[in-house]
């Protein structure tokens, strides 16, 4: 289990489990699951990619303290800086894979497999924000783009957790709800939906059921958003669902330059 305080633990425990995924993917029961799996590499290298840029952070805020073997001050900020600048082109090279990995993921999803693997896409709700607390992502958007959008959104998906609770609240769509005005942009395995002059934006996550669980979908598309979630917009303004840590911190500085 990870600490999420103990970097040499989790480091290891990420070792095991990717040698454990090695040996596992040898072989699949279940051709379907490969589209579950590459959305967890997917988690997992957008965390690597955050690791590799706070290693490179670390050598270089220490480096007026460190030396090499034969105690040189010089040398030993020199191997530093050059730990810092190979770790930050590591994190560009996994940022080709994430991209590799989006791409490859969108063309699994629409994958249908042999019919006793049938699968069926469907789409949960992830987080529904409006009016106040969709404007600080609203600004993102516009002036980083919405791949900022998504992958600041996306840390409000607890994976299992998420799917159960767009279950239980109706939220699970067989596309992902568009509305007057909104735009709508898709990596992954997600789709954002937003509107600045509406003053909301939403994430939905692509999920995939067996068909015969699958429900037909009425034959006209609701009006307004649905009853899902209008219950998270409650959710959201009564302050129930909780907000990452991430995302406090650009609301609140957002706030202060104001």
């Amino acid at each position: 289990m990870p600490t999420f305080t103990n970097p040499t633990s989790d480091a290891n425990s990420a070792s095991e489990a990717l040698r454990g995924l090695a040996h596992a993917t040898r072989t699949f029961q279940e051709p379907a699951d490969t589209y579950r799996v590459i959305g967890d590499l997917l988690g997992g290298v957008r965390s690597l990619r955050q690791v590799l840029d706070q290693l490179a952070s670390v050598h270089d805020s220490h480096r007026d303290r460190v030396t090499d073997d034969a105690r040189d001050y010089a040398a030993g900020a020199t191997a530093a800086t050059s730990a810092a600048d190979e770790l930050r082109q590591a994190a560009a090279l996994v940022d080709q894979a994430e991209d590799r990995l989006n791409t490859a993921m969108i063309h699994s999803g629409r994958i249908v497999w042999s019919p006793g693997d049938r699968l069926v896409e469907r789409w949960i709700g992830v987080v529904f924000l409006q009016g106040d607390d969709a404007d600080y992502m609203l600004d993102l958007i516009e002036q980083q783009g919405w791949q900022k959008g998504i992958e600041n959104l996306s840390a409000w998906d607890y994976g299992t957790e998420t799917t159960d609770a767009a279950m239980v609240n109706g939220d699970v769509h067989d596309a992902a709800p568009v509305y007057p005005g909104d735009r709508q942009d898709e990596t992954g395995e997600y789709v954002m939906t937003y509107n600045a002059q509406a003053g909301h934006v939403a994430l939905y996550r692509r999920h995939l059921i067996p068909a015969e669980d699958a429900i037909d979908p009425p034959d006209e598309a609701p009006a307004q958003p649905d009853a899902g979630i209008e219950a998270r917009r409650s959710a959201i303004r009564a302050g129930e669902w909780f907000e990452p840590a991430a995302i406090t911190e650009v609301k609140l500085a957002r706030r202060l330059a104001l």
